[in-house]
């Protein structure tokens, strides 16, 4: 069955509440849509958000990428050659993961509606998914409003963005644990916003109080590995790699190497749910569980990673509130409190 086009567009989709962390404030995010057509007329849907912080990728060379060489890859080519098709995004280009995997995830959006099955189908199996939800960096007071807030809404694990002062962060975790109920569980994400010995000296202070930590994502700089080894070895929470890790070859010189103890998985980071799954996979056999996350994303891109992560044994947390951040109504995802229920549709549930 041919590939027979690859169109693009654009829109842009608002916050309802502006999404700062440590290293950006976004109001608003571009949402590059892809669509592929088979020579049936069965479309295949994917996304893709820009975040220049995190992966360097722009609204335009996104779009420059997906009407270039990915297009060149793809248009002619049979779908029933699934895994060349996959293997010929990734390697059309240099960089551009957030356009090879709004690329990728249309075509295994395409190829499960073509067998007429959801995307977790085709993935494994599925297994059930409770979101974290993110609570944005800002003064202690009003992230402890916000988090008392959510826990009321049904969110019984918070992510708290931390990372701009080791003083005032402190200060933002001890706030916040005294105001929300005690089985609430916290995790911290620093973006890259500590130094390794200011991480350190942070995270035994939070040893000593027995907060609820469950884990602390990239405590330093994603290119600072030895940094991040550095802190590892000398805390006892959890420390996840998420901005270190790009692909398969990056996380496994982190797991091999004893780096960190647990991986963020990200479509727009790794190039699609391919490399994702090699990733997950990979780390699996180094017994090194993983989450699968996202940036502030279309609820499609989301939609993908949700299905992915309710088939792959190994992705064990899931960071999937992205949608909730939109002035639209979630779509694709069914969300009540933390709870995420996937459309028993075919393909990850686009409608067109």
């Amino acid at each position: 069955m041919r590939i027979d086009s690859l169109k693009i567009s654009r829109e842009k989709t608002r916050l309802h509440t502006p999404f700062k962390t440590a290293l950006r404030t976004a109001v608003e995010i571009d949402c590059i849509q892809v669509e592929i057509t088979l020579h049936n007329g069965i479309k295949g849907r994917g996304e893709a958000s820009p975040t220049y912080v995190i992966t360097g990728d722009s609204t335009e060379s996104i779009e420059a990428a997906l009407n270039g060489p990915i297009r060149e890859a793809l248009i002619g080519l049979d779908i029933f050659y699934f895994q060349e098709a996959l293997k010929r995004i990734q390697a059309c280009c240099v960089g551009n993961t957030s356009a090879k995997a709004a690329a990728d995830i249309a075509l295994f959006d395409a190829y499960c509606k073509l067998w007429n099955i959801p995307l977790f189908s085709f993935l494994g199996d599925q297994k059930p998914i409770q979101t974290c939800m993110t609570i944005g960096v800002d003064e202690p007071e009003a992230m402890s409003a916000i988090a008392l807030e959510k826990v009321k809404e049904g969110f019984r694990i918070l992510k708290l963005k931390v990372g701009e002062d080791p003083k005032l962060d402190m200060a933002r975790i001890e706030t916040i644990i005294k105001t929300v109920p005690d089985d609430i569980k916290l995790r911290l994400d620093a973006n890259q916003g500590w130094t390794p010995k200011q991480a350190v000296k942070l995270i035994r202070e939070l040893q000593q109080e027995d907060f609820p930590i469950e884990f602390i994502e990239q405590p330093v700089k994603a290119q600072d590995l030895e940094g991040l080894k550095f802190v590892t070895e000398r805390v006892d929470i959890p420390i996840m790699a998420d901005e270190s890790v790009f692909s398969a070859r990056d996380a496994l010189k982190i797991v091999s190497g004893h780096y960190a103890d647990l991986l963020n998985i990200k479509l727009m980071k790794c190039g699609g749910i391919s490399e994702a799954i090699k990733i997950a996979s990979m780390a699996e056999a180094a017994g090194v569980a993983c989450m699968i996350g996202s940036m502030i994303e279309s609820p499609q891109s989301v939609g993908a990673a949700a299905h992915l992560a309710a088939a792959h044994p190994n992705i064990q947390y899931f960071d999937l509130d992205a949608p909730l951040w939109l002035s639209m109504e979630p779509q694709y995802l069914i969300y009540e409190g933390e709870n995420i229920t996937l459309p028993n549709k075919p393909g990850i549930g686009t409608v067109f």
